[in-house]
């Protein structure tokens, strides 16, 4: 299997440099003040880095949710039953939950992969890929075998490949999985827990030290080794994350951008970028998570969210939200006038765009 993921990996390529230069070029013909769309101007700039295009259209847009059951959730860490995770994962098929809405609402599609529930979801609509009923429990030792991890990420790598879509999003649901990122990133960036550790979902001030404990103990327990992510997956991580850093994986691999949720699905982007970093390159980050640890991984990652919303149910939600503000820098590529089409003379901008070179 690792064989498999190398391959994957060898596919990702550095961005089209050439396309790239092409469409700030371009940007620079729009009847506009030089960097006056500001993010859009950049957005518009990366989607040519990824396919090689310098006009680009984001009409199939996709929502991957990979849902799994995380077996630390019996030492208390989590103010949800396990079972919300089935519950929850068939009902983002139904348009029933927070991220399902708001891809419905701006027509997006949506598939949710089963990985790990702990429980048969009974529903066609729920991809089955599970790979064991949910994880072991980390504060007793390894959440998953080195082979389990590596199927989980190829799991998500093929299922990402294979979607019809132009834009990907990547969300999750697993009761319990903000204790599993938050040790993956915890190891990942050699931080103490209590600097990326949060309180999920919402958890009492005694739960949460607890949380905390629990994730110290499954580190010094389990031992990771922070330079091998499918160690660290493997040990302290979960079959929601692993497969998420698959998704990301295979968007890179296959020519498309792919956006980052909240804090779950950063810390499995960071797990992407670790194994590859030119994956780096084809990340979207949506929204900044209200979640601690979002901030040290999306630095780690080196991109900026494009919302501040407050945001933290996870799901995948952030992702409709952004796939319009990329569609919006396309338009603006697409559709904008440039200077000539407007009858404007723009030599008065000159003088500006010298000094956007030249600033030290």
């Amino acid at each position: 299997m690792r064989s498999e993921l190398d391959k994957i990996i060898f596919d990702i390529h550095p961005p089209y440099k050439a396309a790239m230069d092409k469409a700030r070029r371009y940007q620079e013909t729009l009847a506009k003040p030089p960097g006056s769309l500001g993010r859009l101007e950049e957005l518009s700039v990366q989607l040519a880095g990824i396919t090689g295009k310098a006009h680009n259209n984001i009409e199939k847009k996709h929502l991957l949710v990979f849902a799994a059951d995380n077996g630390v959730t019996e030492e208390g860490v989590s103010s949800a039953p396990q079972s919300v995770t089935l519950k929850q994962a068939v009902n983002l098929t139904k348009e029933k939950t927070g991220a399902a809405v708001l891809a419905a609402h701006f027509g997006s599609d949506i598939t949710v992969c089963d990985v790990g529930i702990n429980g048969d979801t009974k529903c066609s609509d729920v991809i089955d890929r599970k790979i064991a009923y949910g994880t072991k429990n980390i504060a007793k030792g390894p959440a998953m075998t080195k082979e389990q991890a590596l199927k989980a990420i190829l799991t998500g790598a093929e299922l990402a490949e294979n979607t019809d879509a132009d834009i990907i999003g990547v969300g999750e649901m697993g009761i319990g999985n903000t204790t599993t990122a938050s040790a993956v990133l915890s190891v990942l960036l050699d931080a103490d827990p209590e600097k990326v550790t949060g309180r999920g979902g919402g958890i009492t001030d005694s739960a949460f030290e607890k949380k905390k404990e629990v994730i110290k103990r499954a580190i010094e327990i389990n031992k990771p080794d922070k330079n091998d992510v499918i160690d660290v997956l493997s040990k302290v991580g979960g079959f929601d994350i692993a497969a998420m850093c698959g998704a990301f994986l295979g968007a890179a691999a296959s020519e498309r951008p792919v956006v980052i949720d909240g804090f779950i699905s950063v810390v499995a982007a960071l797990c992407a970028a670790k194994l590859c970093p030119d994956v780096s390159n084809y990340l979207i980050a949506s929204h900044a998570s209200f979640e601690i640890g979002y901030a040290l991984a999306i630095k780690e990652l080196g991109i900026s969210p494009m919302l501040y919303l407050d945001m933290r149910l996870g799901e995948g939600s952030g992702c409709p939200l952004a796939f319009q503000i990329v569609d919006a820098a396309c338009a603006v590529m697409n559709k904008m006038t440039t200077f000539e089409g407007a009858g404007i003379n723009d030599d008065y901008l000159e003088e500006i765009r010298q000094g956007d070179k030249f600033t030290p």
